[in-house]
């Protein structure tokens, strides 16, 4: 599970976010997320300790800022994010932080040990719950990111890799078959993957779904008519030449 695949993570035993992940689900640029939070900051100090500034290391090893915050700090920063795929982000989150949140709350008050042999017992009593607990809210925040749509920007990268695809299909975008029948081809594409994944459109499919996903696209095949037709249009503008 990558870092911008997971809503919603454990820290210090609170339920928190990053810059980084919100900027991946709303589909905004990162340093404009983080001045948003800056302006927060700076407009009233009371917000402060929604937020812990903190950095994240690339694949290459360079680090960059990017800043953690709880509950609130995620209402607060999103409350000014509008349109349907920004409402329907708060409200995932919103159930992702109190979904965790939920599972947090139930650990069961333990009395104190009267001696050694007791405290060893409330040692190890302690981390089996902890390592249960653990177990707990990872399976709830993999089911919430089974649960969840793409962000628009994973739902681009579908849509960009399927009219490559279909581009190489066809034999280029100025062929004769592209300029006859690329939107039958990217109908029927479209329309198989909704089929095999079983939804209504490329944002809905779930999170972790979405290698597959990309899988699919990129090793779809045009159906035998369509690829025969496609054959005698690119023929003709052989003849033709």
């Amino acid at each position: 599970m990558t870092q911008t695949e997971q809503l919603v993570e454990l820290q210090n035993g609170v339920a928190t976010t990053t810059s980084l992940q919100v900027a991946n689900a709303f589909d905004k640029k990162h340093k404009n997320v983080l001045q948003d939070i800056d302006n927060l900051m700076a407009e009233n100090s009371a917000v402060k300790n929604m937020f812990t500034k903190t950095t994240y290391s690339t694949e290459r090893g360079r680090e960059y800022r990017q800043v953690i915050m709880n509950k609130n700090g995620f209402t607060l920063l999103v409350m000014g994010y509008t349109g349907k795929a920004a409402t329907d982000f708060k409200v995932r989150y919103i159930r992702a932080f109190d979904e965790m949140e939920e599972a947090l709350k139930n650990q069961p008050v333990l009395r104190l040990p009267k001696n050694n042999a007791e405290m060893m017992q409330v040692i190890q009593a302690t981390n089996d719950e902890q390592n249960q607990r653990i177990d707990q809210v990872e399976t709830t925040v993999y089911e919430l990111k089974d649960r969840f749509g793409l962000p628009a920007s994973q739902a681009k990268s579908l849509e960009q890799a399927r009219k490559r695809h279909i581009v190489t299909l066809l034999g280029g975008i100025g062929s004769n078959a592209y300029r006859q029948v690329s939107r039958k081809a990217f109908k029927q594409v479209g329309s198989d993957f909704k089929d095999y994944f079983d939804v209504p459109r490329y944002d809905a499919l779930a999170l972790s779904k979405f290698d597959k996903g990309m899988e699919y696209i990129t090793s779809w095949q045009l159906p035998t008519n369509l690829a025969l037709q496609v054959r005698e249009l690119n023929l003709q503008t052989e003849l033709e030449v």
